[in-house]
Parts: C-alpha cells; structure tokens; sequence
C-alpha cells in the first residue's frame, strides 16, 4: 500500500470517527531525527534555545535512518507526528505528506523581511523541499523544508601521493586526469577509488558527465523518450567507463565496493583519487585525522556544456501541519539556521552549513566543497527522471563496461531496449 494512501485514509478516518481531541499549543516542541552524529550538537542549541526564548525543545533520535523512517510512517499514520521531523525518502512521498496536510508551506515565513530568511540559505537546498508551479505532483507551489546543512559529491585527492607520482597540480580536463593516473601507476599507487557497488554513486558520477557532454535539455528528453541512448552523446558517457578501465584508473573490485569501505581505503592512503561527498569530511577525520587532502570536480571531458555536480540539501526538517505549535517550530527553524548557530553546527559535526554566511567558519576543505554549490543540480529538483528500471539497467550496464564485459555501444542498446520496454508497459496501463 503506498505511503500516501495510508496517511490519507488514516487521517480520513480519524476525521470521521472524531475520536480524538487536537492538541493545544504549548511552550515545549519536539523534534524527531535520524543524525546521530547531530544529536549532541542538536541537544545544546535546544539547550542554548530555552534560555534565549523559554522555549524547551525536546530533540528526540531514533536511528538507524531505516528504522527512522517506520517511524515517521506509522505515525503519520496514527496521526502523532511532532511538531518537526525530516522525511527521508523520495519526492513524491514527500508530497503525499503535503497533501495530507502532514507539512506545512513555509513560503510566507521565508518571503517575509524581504526574503531575508530564504535569502541566507543555499538555493539548492530548499529547492529539495520546494514544489514548482504545474509540479508532476500536484503539489501546491511553495517551500516546504528546512536545510539545516547541504552536501556535494565530488572528487578528492591525496596531496601526498600525487607528489610522490611527480604530479603539482590536481587534473583540471578528463584528459590531465586520465595521464595522471598513468604516473601513479607507474610508482605503484592505485589511482582511483569509490563505493561503485552502491548504484546510486555510479549513476551520480555518471550525469556529471551526461550534463557535460549534452546538456540537460537532452538528458531529459532522454527521459521522456524522445532521445535514443544508443545517441553519440550516450556513447559519449559510456565511453568515460571504458577509457578509465583501459587506463587502469579504477581500484580492483571497485564494482562491488561499498563506499564505507572505499573511504577508508582513501583515508587510508590506498588510493590517490576518490569519488565522494562533503560528509566524508567527518569520516576521513575519523579514520586518519593526519590526511592531507584536497576537492575538485570531476575532472570535465567536454567544454561545451559546464560539468554539473550532484549538490543539495543534507538534513531537512519539516513543521507539522497538524501541529498547534507550527509558529513556535517555525521560529525554532529559523533560529537554528541562521549564522551562529549553523557555526556551531558546522564546527562540531564538519558538515557544510545551510547558511551561506556560516562558511567563513568552516574549515578549508569544507570550503572547497562549498564552492561547487552554485553548480549543483540533483534528481530531486529536476522536472523528471528516469523510470528507476531503466536506471538500474543503465548503472549495470557501466559496471560491465568497468570490469570489461561489455562495450560502450553494447550497454547503449541494451539499455534502450529496457527503455523500450518500459515505455510500451505505461502505454499499456494509460489505456
């Protein structure tokens, strides 16, 4: 039974049976979330919150994240939500939740003061919790959540290895990276490594150069199949893979590899170039305090098109709709993302602030991070994506091209014919 049905009838239900009394407004709120490695941080601003407003916020942690998000859908379902929680999961759960009235449209709070508040934050942060007009979701337009950090994937490097392989500078085209990785080899350094086990980071890496090579207009035509993946531009994309095998850039086994474990082969010195995002910042001091290391894009193939990075929220809170306290959560919200808190935030758990007045206080790799927000883009705000079967067929297909068992133009027209296939089965069921 999809989520949105269940909190829609439940909700439905409860109203008719008028079993149940709403709750009044009330000095204290609470605060559902996944972030164990938040939950401290959270704990003293609350505390910090109390003594400024007289206001108790009572930061509640339910991990892991899976076991959080049952959670927050049996409550939804029975309909005892606090006042703030995250939603994890994909857009269009998010916007069952709003149409059942479980969110609250945090527009009029953000325009207010000039737009002072939505202003401060990463636009592409809120844009992961924003609904556009004429949205496939029938979501009324409006801002939706708040980001209390953001989170970019990118590429790193060890500044170390890349001295001991003769190189000065980190790659700035796919070509320079690509002869760097040659050098390292020839000193016995393993040049690349990522969790391309997980298909999720695949396929990340892999827009990066789809954008780069074709634009976004093409991708998603692509998508809405207008556009064949056996197109030159696609070849393009699935050529990347196959030049980084016949290079020897990958780590071996770097198609099963978790990305836990790949980050720790990078913090470890294991391997010169990692594909990762900014919250690796925390991992790696924890595995190595001592790593040196540095962030750039993906090295780009392409100067026709900017090379795009996955960029958008980290942690996102949403108010309550049925809650009586929405201004006071609202209020809370606000404080917490705004510049000294979100210092506070970024300094303690080494994650990139959702205020952008915040990063003067954020370390120099953090910062190199920061500086690839304004070129990010991420699936949650674009107009569609892909059929998730068609996905799955493509970041297959750029495993096998990795450890050699297809070619570029093989996994082109294996893909387009699942493509094919997908889209005959929604002709079918619109009849």
């Amino acid at each position: 039974m999809r989520v949105g049905f269940a909190i829609c009838t439940c909700i439905m239900l409860g109203a008719l049976a008028g079993c149940s009394q709403p709750p009044r407004p009330s000095n204290k709120l609470v605060l559902w979330h996944w972030m164990t490695d938040r939950q401290s941080a959270l704990q003293k601003l609350a505390q910090q919150y109390k003594q400024e407003t007289g206001i108790d916020v009572d930061i509640q942690l339910f991990a892991p994240s899976e076991a959080y998000s049952q959670k927050i859908i049996a409550a939804a379902q029975a309909d005892v939500l606090p006042d703030i929680y995250g939603i994890l999961d994909k857009k269009s759960i998010v916007a069952d939740f709003i149409k059942a009235g479980l969110v609250t449209d945090l527009t009029p709070a953000m325009e207010a003061d000039g737009g002072r508040w939505k202003n401060s934050l990463f636009s592409k942060a809120l844009a992961d919790k924003s609904f556009w007009p004429g949205n496939i979701y029938g979501v009324p337009p409006g801002i939706y959540g708040v980001p209390i950090d953001v989170t970019n994937e990118q590429m790193l490097y060890n500044k170390k290895l890349l001295a001991k392989a003769g190189i000065k500078s980190p790659p700035q085209t796919f070509d320079e990276f690509i002869r760097d990785a040659r050098m390292l080899r020839r000193v016995g350094i393993t040049p690349f490594v990522s969790g391309w086990g997980e298909l999720w980071l695949l396929d990340c890496f892999a827009s990066n150069y789809a954008f780069n090579i074709m634009g976004p207009e093409k991708i998603f035509a692509t998508f809405r199949g207008q556009v064949k993946y056996t197109d030159p531009d696609w070849i393009r994309v699935f050529q990347v893979f196959a030049q980084l095998r016949k290079n020897g850039v990958p780590m071996d086994g770097i198609v099963t590899k978790g990305n836990k474990y790949a980050e720790q082969d990078f913090a470890l010195g294991r391997a010169a170039f990692a594909f990762d995002g900014s919250w690796c910042v925390n991992v790696y001091h924890e595995m190595n305090p001592n790593l040196d290391y540095g962030v750039i894009p993906p090295p780009p193939v392409s100067t026709e098109y900017p090379l795009m990075i996955w960029g958008s929220a980290g942690s996102t809170f949403v108010v309550n709709g049925q809650s009586p306290n929405k201004d006071k959560a609202i209020a809370f919200l606000k404080w917490l993302t705004a510049k000294k808190q979100q210092v506070v935030l970024a300094r303690q758990t080494n994650n990139l602030p959702s205020n952008r007045e915040a990063l003067i206080s954020t370390s120099p790799v953090l910062s190199e991070f920061a500086q690839g927000m304004d070129r990010s883009t991420h699936p949650n705000i674009w107009p569609l994506n892909e059929d998730p079967t068609v996905s799955e067929a493509f970041d297959r297909g750029l495993q096998a091209i990795l450890i050699g068992e297809k070619t570029p133009e093989q996994v082109a027209a294996q893909v387009e014919q699942v493509k094919e296939q997908q889209m005959a089965k929604k002709r079918e069921q619109e009849r």
